[in-house]
Order: C-alpha cells, then sequence, then structure tokens
C-alpha cells in the first residue's frame, strides 16, 4: 500500500473521529451547557452543515490548487476549527465552530479520492478509495470510543483538543508521504459545475441524502438509545460506539472489493440491508446480547453505501470528478442533518428513544427506490473501470507523466 494512502486513512481518522465524536459526547455537552439531548443534537447539524457549505465553496476555490497544498491547507482549517470548538465559551460559538471545522471535510475527501485513485492501477481504485475510508471506521473503532471516555473523564473538551492535535499529524504525513501532482491545466469551476448537471450524478447524490440519512437517525442518538433503551450504564456507550465502528471497518472492507466488481448492486444490497436491520433494530434494542449484535450489523450495511456511491459518481462526472466527488460528502453530511434533526423530532415528539429507527429505516428504503430508478434509467453501455479519472479527461493509466504514482 502506496504510504500516501496511509496518510490520507490517517487524516481520514482525524476527520471521521471529530465528525462522529459528538454523538457520543451529547449527554456530557447538554449537561454542560444546560440545554436538552435533542437540542445539542443540533451540534451534529452543525458539523453536516459546515460540509455541505464547504464542499463545493472550497473545491472551487482550490480548482486551480496543486492537490497536496489543497490537502494540507484543508487540514490547516480542520485543526482551527476543532481548537475553536474546544475553547468555545458557549453553545452558539460551539455550534460556530463545528461549522468550521466541517468545513474543509468534503472538500478534503473530495480531492483525497481523486488523489487515491491515481495512486494505484486502474482495477484496484474503488479498493484505493476504501482505503481512505478506512479512516474512517477505524475513527468509530478507537477514536470515537477513546475521545468519548476522555470527553466523560477529562470534560468533552480536551477531546476537541486532542483532535486538533491529530490534525496537526496529519498534516505532517501528508506533507511527507504524499507525492505532488500538478494540477491539470484543463480543470475549470465551470467544468466541474457542468459534471454535477449529469442526471446520474444527480441522482447518486439524492441516493446519499436518503439512503445515509437512515444510518444518522439512529447514530446520532445511540448514546442515549444505549443508556435509556438497552439498559447499559454511561460506561459502555464506548463499548458500544466501538462495536458500531468494527461493523463500519467490516463493512468498508467488503465494499471496496464488491465496489471493484459490481457497483450497483453492491449499492442494492447494502440499502436493502440497512432498511432491514434498522426495523430489526427497533425490536432487538431492548435485548442486550441482540442490541449489540444488531448495532454491528447497522455499521456494517450503514458504511456498505460509501465507497459504491462514491465510485459511482467519480464514474458519471469523469472528465470533472473532484467537485462531484466533494459534493457526494456534502450529500452524506445532508444525511447526517437531515437524519440527526428527524430523529429528534421523533423523539421530542414523545415516540420513544427507539422511533429513530423505523424513521431511518423508512429513510433507507426511499434512497433505495432512488438507486433502482437511476440503475433502470442509465441505459448507457457499461463503462470499463478505467475511465475513472483523477482529473480533466485524463485516466489513472494514461495520466500525463508525473502525476501517477506508484
Amino acid at each position: 500500500m502506496p504510504l500516501a494512502l496511509l496518510a490520507l486513512a490517517v487524516s481520514a481518522f482525524g476527520i471521521g473521529t471529530t465528525e462522529f465524536v459528538m454523538m457520543g459526547l451529547l449527554p456530557d455537552v447538554a449537561g454542560d451547557l444546560g440545554t436538552s439531548v435533542p437540542t445539542a443534537g443540533y451540534l451534529v447539524s452543525a458539523y453536516a452543515i459546515g460540509v455541505v457549505v464547504g464542499a463545493p465553496l472550497l473545491t472551487g476555490f482550490g480548482s486551480r490548487i496543486p492537490r497536496k497544498r489543497m490537502l494540507l491547507l484543508l487540514m490547516a482549517v480542520f485543526t482551527v476549527g476543532n481548537l475553536a470548538s474546544a475553547l468555545a465559551p458557549g453553545f452558539g460559538t460551539l455550534a460556530a465552530s463545528r461549522v468550521l471545522a466541517g468545513l474543509p471535510h468534503g472538500a478534503f475527501f473530495g480531492v483525497g479520492a481523486v488523489v487515491a485513485a491515481r495512486l494505484v492501477r486502474k482495477d484496484r481504485q474503488a479498493r484505493a478509495v476504501a482505503t481512505m475510508f478506512l479512516g474512517l471506521t477505524v475513527a468509530n473503532i478507537v477514536g470515537v470510543p477513546a475521545a468519548t471516555l476522555l470527553g466523560q473523564h477529562l470534560g468533552w473538551r480536551a477531546t476537541f483538543l486532542v483532535v486538533a492535535a491529530i490534525g496537526l499529524v496529519s498534516m505532517a504525513a501528508l506533507a511527507r508521504c504524499v507525492p505532488d501532482m500538478p494540477r491539470d491545466t484543463t480543470q475549470s469551476v465551470r467544468r466541474e459545475v457542468r459534471a454535477l448537471g449529469d442526471r446520474q450524478v444527480v441522482l447518486a447524490l439524492l441516493t446519499a441524502v436518503f439512503g445515509f440519512a437512515g444510518v444518522f437517525a439512529v447514530y446520532s442518538y445511540l448514546a442515549s438509545i444505549t443508556t435509556e433503551v438497552m439498559g447499559f450504564s454511561t460506561s459502555s456507550v464506548t463499548l458500544v460506539l466501538a462495536l458500531f465502528g468494527i461493523g463500519m471497518t467490516l463493512g468498508a472492507l467488503a465494499a471496496g472489493p464488491l465496489t471493484d466488481r459490481a457497483l450497483r448492486p453492491t449499492l442494492y444490497g447494502s440499502l436493502g440491508a440497512l432498511a432491514v436491520v434498522l426495523v430489526a433494530f427497533h425490536f432487538t434494542s431492548h435485548v442486550k446480547w441482540a442490541a449489540l449484535v444488531t448495532v454491528v450489523l447497522l455499521g456494517a450495511v450503514g458504511f456498505m453505501t460509501t465507497t459504491p456511491l462514491q465510485m459511482l459518481v467519480m464514474r458519471k462526472a469523469e472528465h470533472a470528478p473532484t467537485l462531484a466527488s466533494a459534493s457526494n460528502h456534502s450529500a452524506f453530511n445532508l444525511a447526517n442533518a437531515g437524519g440527526a434533526w428527524i430523529g429528534g423530532v421523533a423523539i421530542a415528539a414523545g415516540w420513544g428513544w427507539t422511533s429513530p429507527t423505523l424513521v431511518g429505516a423508512v429513510l433507507a428504503v426511499v434512497g433505495l427506490a432512488i438507486a433502482v430508478t437511476a440503475g433502470l434509467l442509465d441505459r448507457e453501455p457499461a463503462r470499463d473501470s478505467s475511465r475513472v479519472v483523477a482529473s480533466g479527461g485524463a485516466t489513472a493509466e494514461h495520466a500525463p507523466s508525473g502525476e501517477r504514482v506508484g
């Protein structure tokens, strides 16, 4: 594995930790800032809003910046945002800091996915992108539980100080390991925006918005479900979050080779399985051992959707993939914000802590319906995976000299 992929995964680890740790810290943050858990859930949405706004904005801004330098600039913003979160004096300032920390998220993964695809052979591109995403999943096994435990014992502010430190380590790894990649002189914001108008790209983004919202409708409140429904103590929240992270990792490991082999069937299967697991969780959440098994399954089938969706938008926007790839993360974080909001509405309405599971199942079914519709409308001949591009019109196999590495 190229060291550059490891550097990207380390960065993804830091981003995944700060994105998901708020779910485990919601009760602590709510208690410290004197608000309710559903209201504190808006901090999850604040980060997601930052991703949604930042992905197209920063990707457009960085269209003429060499990719390595752009990755470093994005991680610098990420680090500052987490430091500001640690020092935030109140709820409003913390929400604004979470928006700032989320701004570089989508652009980083958009640029990072294109870089990862360029580092390997054409037949291993989905696996390369999945390797970068492994940083997100490992964050949920190690980073989020450890950061949650740290926050419970030393205060939630300590968590964000540690994440800021991870940001600095990530910048050093990127500077050392990622090769210089000259920017494509044919790339332009207009060309990237035009690629977003492709019908298949739009449908893929909608699939991510609705399908993945089903995951976040539940995951945003998993800490409270753990204590209020499963019957575990507060100290067990880190274990449950780690189990979810193990499921995510298993899903990411399976998604890479499955997507390289059969993209759309992998997407259909993961969304269908997600709906089934969410319904099952409504019933298993009251039985401790069954609830824990379901949490692992939820992480696995939920995260299996990410790689096929990422590769789909890159293939359908093959001549200008960076903004489309970044916008995919905007879609995932619209799902994050929407899922957290809808789940909170269901709880606040008095429907119970398990109500987000059924709401999430409905959202997953909507996402599946959109994905199937896109597949039926896609009458074009199957495109060879060699057409997944890193930028402009150059393929990974035929990239200009000095741009393809490994």
